[in-house]
């Protein structure tokens, strides 16, 4: 049985943009929608709300609707709603195993926002078992359909015109298959092209004065190095998508700032969040938290180990 797309809808306009994203994605892939709306509030919240009936009645109210705008515009998408009466952060939570991924609304440029107001959004990407991707107010299906990202790299593809995808590889070991599976599955199916990303500083001594010809060649030998992992951890997906083309973007550089570069044109930015982080380490990541406010396109955050 595939897995569905899984969308929370909240009525909120960055909600709906999320559910045309999720459409536009779902069909690509051939695999269901699936639109949640979980109803119940926290205790604080709901003493000044409208009654529980009335709630859970705007909500059918907001599920059929979605549901009938979103079957019109893809008759053959397999479309299913649910109103549960839960949390909205346990109901996303429990189906983010069983999910291909969430699909969550984000404003961008401040506090990510999914269900509610505040940190549900945040919480749910720090805890969800599959990805999760966030969509800013306005990204519907096709809403970046601009071509290939600039910057340097080494090519091993023009972009298509389906644009590209781009993946930030922080580990090019085996933390980043689930991040390149993610984003060659996107890639193949809207016929995409792959950017992935890493970036590299030099160790602190290069930076304090100014390098000597020696030292220079060394970077030149660090680099070489991480160009070799990176095209290392990309060779088993680039013959597994033979038709998918990639770039490896290999610069030096602050990973925020490289990564945020490379994506300004892209269709979808897979970044990883580690299950277990460091504990002195974010648990999101300072790259992830990073594209989630600034972003122009929708941010993948996918967990592994």
């Amino acid at each position: 049985m595939m897995r569905p797309i899984t969308v929370g809808l909240d009525g909120s306009a960055e909600a709906r943009s999320a559910a045309d994203w999720a459409a536009g994605e779902a069909a690509r892939r051939n695999v269901p929608l699936h639109l949640l709306h979980a109803w119940m509030l926290p205790p604080a919240e709901a003493r000044s709300a409208q009654e529980p009936e009335v709630r859970k009645d705007w909500g059918m109210r907001l599920l059929r609707d979605a549901k009938a705008d979103i079957t019109d515009r893809y008759p053959e998408l397999s479309v299913t709603a649910e109103q549960v009466s839960e949390m909205p952060f346990d109901a996303l939570l429990a189906r983010s195993g069983s999910s291909e991924m969430l699909v969550l609304g984000s404003r961008g440029h401040g506090v990510v926002v999914g269900f509610l107001l505040g940190s549900l959004g945040l919480h749910v990407l720090l805890r969800a078992e599959g990805p999760v991707v966030m969509v800013r107010h306005g990204s519907g299906p096709g809403a970046a359909e601009a071509g290939p990202a600039g910057g340097s790299g080494t090519a091993g593809g023009s972009g298509t015109a389906g644009g590209e995808v781009v993946v930030g590889i922080k580990d090019p070991g085996a933390a980043a298959e689930e991040l390149l599976g993610v984003a060659f599955v996107a890639a193949a199916a809207r016929g995409a092209s792959v950017r992935t990303v890493r970036a590299w500083t030099p160790p602190p001594l290069f930076a304090r004065r100014q390098r000597t010809s020696q030292e220079t060649d060394h970077e030149g030998d660090l680099e070489a190095r991480e160009r070799k992992a990176l095209a290392e951890a990309v060779h088993p997906w680039r013959e597994k998508y033979p038709e998918v083309p990639v770039t490896e973007h290999v610069e030096m550089g602050s990973a925020t700032d490289v990564v945020l570069s490379a994506s300004s044109m892209a269709e979808l930015l897979v970044l990883g969040r580690p299950v277990h982080p460091p504990h002195t380490a974010s648990r999101l990541g300072h790259v992830a938290h990073a594209a989630l406010h600034h972003a122009a396109c929708p941010v993948a955050v996918v967990p592994h180990d």
